[in-house]
């Protein structure tokens, strides 16, 4: 099989294009107008459909298609009425690093706008995978995530009330959590944590302020402290278009 030698290491194998060399016109037309996202850089403009077709020779619902996918992948972004160059995406580390950290890491300014906080009695399935007991009072705190006053997620944090009883009053929402946590003498010990892609709800997609077709990557997370002690169960959906995650893994 021919490679092409500048072909980047992370790059689909011979760009995607299948062996019996026929390629999808809108596939065509994606890859184009993909090297004119280079060409112009974040926040540059990409021309209107009429424009696009006319250039490229094919009608505006092969063009569509392919703005479509570069949306989705995170390529682009809708700005009004046009379409615009979409900035990298961000890179969450897959670990008890708190998501206020890792967004500080790559030059943005982390926030969090609150929707709810809240307490009821444990129900059963919480209790099941947490190791709380049913029935005991637990907080449910659920935020916005912002960076740069962008929306890119939504959080939603169950914690037992005995551990926090003054979540209420002395928590800002605005703040990292994990930070209040460790200013109460409460500190990590392990997590499980599974991730896997979901469409948001109509709810979650309002909140965030996206398409309710947008593919999100959904983060289960059930936290223990130093003492083996059941912490936290959160549930973290994060925008696809505008995150990757990263892990560092060792041979054991």
């Amino acid at each position: 099989m021919d490679y092409p030698n500048d072909q980047a290491p992370g790059a689909p194998v011979r760009s995607g294009i299948p062996e019996h060399g026929r390629v999808p016109k809108y596939y065509a037309v994606k890859a184009q107008i993909a090297a004119l996202v280079d060409e112009l850089g974040e926040g540059g403009p990409i021309p209107t459909e009429r424009d696009l077709s006319e250039r490229y020779e094919v009608a505006r619902e092969t063009v569509r298609q392919a703005l479509r996918e570069l949306v989705l992948e995170g390529r682009l972004r809708r700005q009004g009425r046009g379409t615009v160059v979409a900035g990298p995406k961000l890179e969450q580390p897959l670990s008890l690093a708190s998501y206020t950290e890792g967004v500080r890491r790559q030059g943005r300014t982390p926030g969090r706008s609150l929707v709810t906080l809240d307490r009821f009695p444990c129900p059963d399935a919480l209790a099941a995978e947490t190791g709380l007991t049913r029935g005991e009072p637990v907080w449910h705190l659920e935020r916005v995530l912002l960076a740069d006053d962008e929306r890119v997620g939504l959080e939603s944090t169950y914690v037992a009330v005995a551990r926090l009883p003054h979540l209420d009053t002395d928590f800002e929402p605005d703040s990292s959590f994990y930070g209040y946590l460790g200013a109460h003498g409460i500190h990590f010990g392990d997590a499980d944590e599974r991730i896997e892609t979901v469409l948001a709800t109509p709810r979650e997609a309002l909140l965030i302020g996206t398409p309710p077709a947008l593919p999100m990557l959904l983060i289960h997370r059930v936290s223990r402290d130093t003492e083996g002690r059941p912490l936290e169960r959160v549930r973290s959906l994060y925008r696809g278009d505008r995150f990757s995650f990263t892990s560092h893994l060792t041979h054991q």
